[in-house]
């Protein structure tokens, strides 16, 4: 693991109903661009931040929350770093080394409709915005 990033515990969000021991990793669409295969797997050490990824990744379907443990090196994910954020005040990271599901977290703050609704109209001003960018 990398030196001290962050210490976790982390925690991952999908659509996909998964079991502890499962590995999780790179090369699965986007959250934000699903046309877009991504080059890492996305993680936070904030519960309520992957409910949000979860809640995006599972428009249609049952939102999860793993805590997953890192198998190999990590960074700051650049999305939100300094690019968006300064600093990493979201704790998001990203990593082409597989993720561990340890458990599911069930108590994670999940999004009012109107909330849901309103990162749907995100999602597609994003989508309709060629010059949107994902460092992949």
């Amino acid at each position: 693991m990398t030196d001290a990033l962050d210490e976790g515990p982390f925690f991952h969000g999908t659509k996909a109903q998964l079991h502890p021991g499962e590995l999780l990793g790179p090369g699965f669409n986007s959250n934000y661009r699903p046309e877009i295969v991504m080059n890492h797997i996305y993680f936070t050490a904030l519960p309520d931040g992957a409910g949000l990824a979860a809640e995006i990744a599972a428009l249609d379907s049952v939102p999860h929350v793993y805590e997953v443990e890192p198998l190999g090196e990590f960074e700051n994910d650049p999305n939100v770093t300094d690019k968006k954020l300064p600093g990493n005040p979201t704790r998001s990271y990203r990593s082409t080394e597989p993720l561990r599901v340890v458990r599911e977290v069930t108590d994670f703050k999940r999004l009012t409709p109107e909330e849901l609704q309103d990162w749907r109209d995100k999602l597609a001003k994003l989508h309709a915005d060629p010059a949107a960018k994902i460092i992949n």
